[in-house]
Parts: C-alpha cells; structure tokens; sequence
C-alpha cells in the first residue's frame, strides 16, 4: 500500500496483481495434484500409454515455468521473465500439439478395449482451443503486461478442469443435485474451474474497481466453450463423430 501525501489516502498497487496470480497458480497446483495424484494413489498399477507419460511432463512442466515466471514477476525481474518466455512459447507449442494427440490416442485405446464412442473427445479437444486461443493471444499481446497476464493464466486455468474434476467433480455434482443431464455433467466437469473464474473476477472488482477487458474476454470463451463441451458431449451425433476422430 502506499499513501498519497495530498489526501491520506492508501492506493492499492498494481503488484498485487502478482500475488493474486500466485495464489490462483497454487490452487491451480492443487487441483492437479490432487486430482492426478488422487488417481494415481488409488490405481497403483493402472497402466499408461507411453504417450501419457510425456504429457504429464510436458504439463507440469509448463506449470513449473509458469510458477516461475509469476515469481520472477513479483521481484521485478522482468529481463529474466521475458528471456524465458521464448521457452513458454515453444512449450505452448509443443502442448497444442501433444494434448490433441494424447487424447486421440487414450481414447482410441479405450474403444478398442471397451466399445464405448469416445464423446469425452469434446471436453480433451475444448481444452485444447481454450489454451491455444488464450495463451495464443497472451502471447502476441506480450507487450502488454496487464493483458498478458490474464490470458495466460486464464488459459492454464482452463486446462486444469481435468485435475479439479477428478478430485472435486463428485461433490460438484451433488452440489447441483446429481442425477443426469446439462446441469450436472457441466458442474462435474467444469463447476470448481468456473468458481476459480468467478473468484479472480471477484478480485479485479475489490482491486480495481473494473474487469480488465482480457479478463472479461477470457472469461466469456471460458463458458462458451464449456457449454459447448458439455453440450457435444451429451450429444448422439457427436458421438457417432468422435468415432471418426479416432479412425472408426
């Protein structure tokens, strides 16, 4: 806080900023961890495509540069910040990529063992569009530190939905009263990821007063897309065409 010397009054720095975007990069750590350790510790001896395992490295290590770029921003080292985004783009890169292809393949396998229509293709492929679109944009607008930001972590955010469903999907869905349908498939898949959202609006709102405008943006092709995932999901005919995605 500082003080402005004419009226007493306290203004609220933009470094604030960071530590907001820190603490929702933790509760991004959490949602994974909890979510794909939670897994992981409940079916020791499931067994992973090759595949999988270079995603899950390539992800977490887009999560440790990320963590590390926010903290390199707080202590205003912004020459380091700025060198390491050439790796933040190649590994973005890489990640548009690999996502697609690892979810073609897991769910191909799983057809091939099981027969079920792989119609989750439509939840894997809108993270994959949310965080090419997202980080896409963040990166282009590097030169405007307020909007990159947002757009950056709005984007990883997005693509943790994974994470937070597997370990908090249950609970949102009986959140909403359970059962079928729209209502509670969007919350098992999407509800703990749209809190985060609302959470950080919350926090523009208190900070600034206003929603930045990469803020509203992201957020509006956040729930677009996620209607939409959960829409094609419970669709027949999507589901008939996530067969030939797969090769079927």
């Amino acid at each position: 806080m500082t003080t402005n010397r004419l009226t007493g009054a306290t203004t609220r720095p933009r470094d604030t900023d960071r530590n907001a975007i820190l603490v929702l990069i933790g509760l991004i750590w959490t949602g994974v961890l909890m979510g794909f350790g939670g897994q992981i510790l409940s079916q020791p001896d499931r067994v992973y495509l090759p595949i999988v395992h270079v995603h899950a490295f390539v992800f977490v290590g887009w999560l440790v540069l990320l963590t590390v770029q926010a903290l390199l921003a707080r202590r205003g080292r912004v020459d380091l910040h700025r060198r390491l985004g050439l790796v933040g783009a190649a590994l973005a890169c890489i990640m548009v990529i690999l996502g697609p292809a690892t979810a073609i393949m897991v769910d191909a396998a799983k057809f091939a063992a099981k027969g079920r229509a792989p119609a989750f293709l439509a939840v894997q492929l809108s993270d994959m569009v949310a965080f090419t679109l997202l980080v896409g944009a963040g990166l282009v607008m590097r030169a405007r530190p307020q909007a990159h930001k947002r757009l950056i972590l709005m984007g990883t955010l997005y693509i943790s939905d994974a994470g937070f469903s597997r370990w908090l999907g249950d609970a949102a869905e009986a959140l909403v009263g359970g059962g079928q349908g729209f209502t509670p498939t969007w919350a098992s898949l999407y509800l703990p990821n749209v809190v985060l959202v609302l959470a950080f609006g919350a926090y523009e709102l208190a900070a600034h007063r206003r929603l930045h405008p990469a803020y509203l943006a992201a957020a509006g092709l956040t729930f677009s897309l996620q209607i939409m995932a959960t829409a094609l999901l419970l669709s027949p005919a999507w589901a008939s065409f996530s067969l030939k995605l797969i090769g079927h």
